[in-house]
């Protein structure tokens, strides 16, 4: 892990991205304003965070990017976090993670560790850990008609309809198999903790270079999720019949796909860039995952 470096003398700026309908961030945010004073950083906020501060300029999320940011504080959960770094990951802004919610997996850090985190961010003493994305385009008719960016996972799953989709599977051009679910996931190392894993697939630590598709609720037993190398095309041929099926990015954002549709996804050029301390990949599982509690 690289330590963000912050050139001396020269002025800093600082994002904020807050979760929507957090009524503690009115006692959270003005020490956190004051603390970036003192240290010399002028503060940008997204809209979500404006109830609850006055002062500071305020930037829409995915506006942040175009700012010379060093870094981003995320205040929430593992939800906004994602968010925030479809935002700001083509600008390469290390984003440290304050956990408001329950699981945290990506918003490791609790609020009582804030301000501890920041100082060692600010001596130079905090890695920051690059995260890979995947690029998802649908293919229709032949032409593109969507293009997104997931930190997390693509999948591609059944409509309000309670049927089994069907679904053909490439990688690399070479056709894999023919699945009938529920949905298909397509996972990076960071997502093979949220739906991936929920569905059945592995943990990957956030350093492989790879991809995992992980079937949802498939018909046949002898589906099981496939790693694959992160360099590889995985194309999804959507085959719904009259019925839709849905794409979903980081369970965010996304769009109907409809009947030969074509969902193509492949490692992004971008990376998202975590601040972390001391805690390891396996002290977040342990602790997330209460391995070895009783």
């Amino acid at each position: 892990m690289d330590s963000p470096q912050i050139a001396p003398g020269r002025t800093k700026t600082a994002g904020i991205m807050s979760k929507p309908s957090k009524s503690e961030l009115a006692r959270i945010l003005p020490d956190l304003l004051a603390w970036f004073k003192k240290h010399g950083y002028k503060v940008l906020i997204d809209r979500e965070t404006s109830p609850y501060v006055k002062g500071p300029e305020v930037v829409a999320r995915t506006e942040m990017a175009s700012r010379p940011l060093d870094l981003v504080v995320v205040l929430g959960g593992d939800g906004t976090l994602l968010s925030a770094a479809r935002a700001v990951a083509k600008a390469g802004v290390p984003i440290l993670g304050i956990n408001l919610g329950a699981l945290g997996f990506l918003t490791e850090v609790p609020l009582s560790e804030l301000y501890s985190t920041l100082e060692a961010v600010e001596k130079n003493c905090c890695g920051a850990e690059p995260r890979s994305m995947i690029q998802c385009q649908v293919v229709r008719a032949g032409g593109a008609v969507a293009d997104y960016q997931a930190l997390n996972d693509v999948v591609v799953s059944k409509s309000a309809i309670a049927r089994l989709n069907n679904f053909d599977l490439y990688v690399d051009e070479v056709f894999v198999t023919s699945y009938k679910a529920d949905g298909l996931i397509v996972s990076t190392p960071t997502g093979s903790t949220a739906y991936s894993l929920a569905a059945g697939g592995p943990i990957l630590m956030p350093s492989v270079d790879a991809f995992v598709v992980t079937p949802v609720s498939p018909h046949s037993l002898t589906h099981r999720a496939l790693v694959v190398r992160d360099s590889a095309e995985i194309e999804i041929v959507v085959k719904t019949g009259d019925e839709d099926a849905y794409l979903s990015v980081d369970g965010q954002i996304g769009m109907p796909v409809h009947e030969g549709d074509r969902v193509r996804c492949r490692k992004s050029e971008h990376k998202v860039h975590l601040l972390r301390v001391k805690k390891t990949f396996f002290d977040v599982l342990r602790t997330k995952l209460k391995w070895g509690q009783r």
